[in-house]
């Protein structure tokens, strides 16, 4: 009995012991990963993916490193700000992590490259929120990263010192290192979808309209965020730069003189430092460091040449296979982010989108009247919190994305799916995290537990392991086919249809699959008429 308990014990334990690879080589040099405790897939984590000597300047491809590094750091993430006293991360943080299943196979498998959200002002790739265990248990790779967030991706001074979106082809170097390196993991440099969720959704859209991103991937999967969103561009990325200097104290206007201030800076004081927002507003707003189209610099490749929504309007963009959509109850998350001041001082007039531009005032106030009038119907709700959700989650996330839908799917010569999450379960964890528990729906990064498997195991998951294989079936299905259901099965029994550009449609993911028209609601045809009228140019 004695050796039957020693022999339980060296099992369990050597679940927590490392279990190395055999040396990989990648074009940087030799990586060592780990086989998963529990034998599903081999993880390589914090890999080096580019670097770069000056802050604000474009990434290039990490140097070459002497020995096998040990590729099992779980905590990179990029420099970035929880609270104004708390400044994490760090500058040298360009790296990417790769799971494989453990099986061996003669094909090379498809991959997954996933942006991580967070506004362009946090978040990271981290296994903790993004684990690996629901999608490689589909036969695919999955590979997630971190790029530069805030000012130090995304200054946008036009000089060759910062020319702008830095963040952005930080992703593009690693979109690189896997046409380089994948097939040493398995994978298939000729079968990559690119996906992310909010921010991550818009920079998958940008990726579309950048031609440094061409031919770098072949499918996309964009989930609740959009390039023609009002809060993923910069307008007036010099006037923004100017402000924040401001708020340290400097007024300058020459770009070169804004570089040297923020050069000069710790990391505490270019985050700790904040630009207000106009009274009114909403939280969206804050997101100011965000992509921009840069000026021609010499020896400098743009990352994109023109506003997203007339590189779309152009058909200058890269046409692939996309599942686009968004999550029904956005707005919940963005208004669990306000606090008693900012929702006491909101008004339609001050939230208005900064990508709307009116003729004169009284054309602002009208549209402000008829919004207000709009979103104050019982039928929404007749708490506040509610309402103002809707507004937020239908302005910055739920118009964008199903414009860009309908967009998209007039001039890509290739599928486009559309869908609406609708799930309402035990892993919706964000909307219980903002105490929004007792309304319908999913709110903004709900669908992301149901993809991603968490570091922690969430004891709840156990009683979603059928909508979970459903939703990463449809995922990995799309990976591998194009086609998120190439066939009807008992575990997929509706067929998902690309969007028929003249009866435009979405997939309603729930308990129950359904269909719906694109433009349903009212409120999402009113903002319709008003950016036809209104869109800044």
């Amino acid at each position: 009995m004695k050796n039957y308990w020693i022999v339980l014990w060296t099992l369990w334990a050597g679940r927590l012991v490392r279990q190395p690879t055999l040396p990989v080589r990648v074009h940087s040099g030799l990586l060592r990963g780990s086989v998963a405790a529990d034998g599903s897939h081999i993880s390589y984590l914090g890999v080096p993916y580019a670097s770069y000597e000056q802050r604000f300047q474009t990434s290039h491809p990490r140097p070459k490193w002497e020995g096998i590094l040990e590729a099992t750091e779980e905590h990179i993430r990029c420099s970035q700000r929880f609270t104004n006293s708390f400044i994490s991360g760090q500058e040298d943080c360009l790296t990417l992590n790769i799971y494989t299943p453990l099986q061996s196979t003669d094909e090379l498998r498809p991959v997954m490259l996933y942006i991580h959200g967070g506004g362009f002002r946090d978040g990271s790739g981290s296994p903790f929120l993004y684990g690996p265990g629901y999608l490689v248990q589909h036969d695919v790779i999955l590979v997630t990263f971190n790029y530069r967030l805030e000012i130090l991706g995304f200054l946008c001074l036009g000089i060759k010192e910062a020319p702008g979106n830095a963040g952005l082809k930080d992703q593009v170097q690693a979109l690189l290192w896997v046409q380089r390196n994948i097939k040493m993991f398995g994978g298939n440099p000729d079968k990559v979808t690119l996906f992310g969720e909010s921010a991550g959704s818009a920079a998958v859209l940008y990726h579309m309209l950048s031609p440094l991103s061409k031919g770098l991937f072949q499918k996309a999967i964009m989930q609740s965020g959009s390039a023609i969103s009002p809060w993923s561009f910069q307008f007036e990325p010099i006037e923004i730069a100017k402000q924040l200097a401001k708020q340290m104290g400097q007024n300058l206007d020459d770009p070169h003189q804004l570089y040297e201030l923020f050069k000069s800076k710790t990391i505490k004081e270019l985050l700790s430092t904040r630009i207000p927002r106009r009274d009114g507003d909403i939280v969206l707003s804050e997101n100011i460091f965000v992509p921009c189209v840069e000026n021609e610099i010499p020896n400098e490749k743009q990352f994109i040449t023109d506003m997203p929504y007339n590189l779309i309007s152009n058909e200058t963009y890269n046409k692939v296979p996309l599942i686009i959509g968004y999550n029904d109850a956005e707005g919940y998350m963005f208004v669990g982010k306000e606090n008693a001041t900012t929702i006491s001082k909101f008004n339609y007039y001050g939230a208005i989108p900064r990508d709307l531009i009116f003729p004169s005032d009284e054309n602002k106030v009208k549209t402000a009247e008829d919004l207000k009038s709009l979103y104050n119907k019982s039928e929404i709700s007749d708490d506040i919190l509610v309402r103002l959700s809707k507004f937020e989650g239908d302005s910055g996330i739920i118009y964008p994305v199903t414009l860009t839908t309908e967009m998209l799917a007039k001039t890509n010569t290739y599928p486009v799916y559309a869908y609406k999450f609708c799930y309402d379960g035990w892993m919706n964890v964000i909307k219980l995290l903002f105490r929004f528990w007792k309304y319908p729906g999913a709110t903004h990064a709900d669908d992301l537990f149901y993809m991603f498997k968490m570091k922690i195991t969430l004891p709840q998951s156990f009683f979603e392991v059928d909508i979970v294989n459903k939703i990463t079936t449809m995922w990995t299905n799309f990976a591998k086919y194009g086609d998120p259901t190439p066939a009807v099965t008992k575990e997929l029994p509706t067929k998902w249809h690309p969007v028929d550009k003249n009866a435009p449609h979405l997939l309603l993911i729930d308990k129950q699959f359904s269909t719906q028209p694109l433009w349903k609601d009212e409120t999402l045809l009113f903002w319709n008429t008003t950016y036809s009228k209104y869109r800044r140019k």
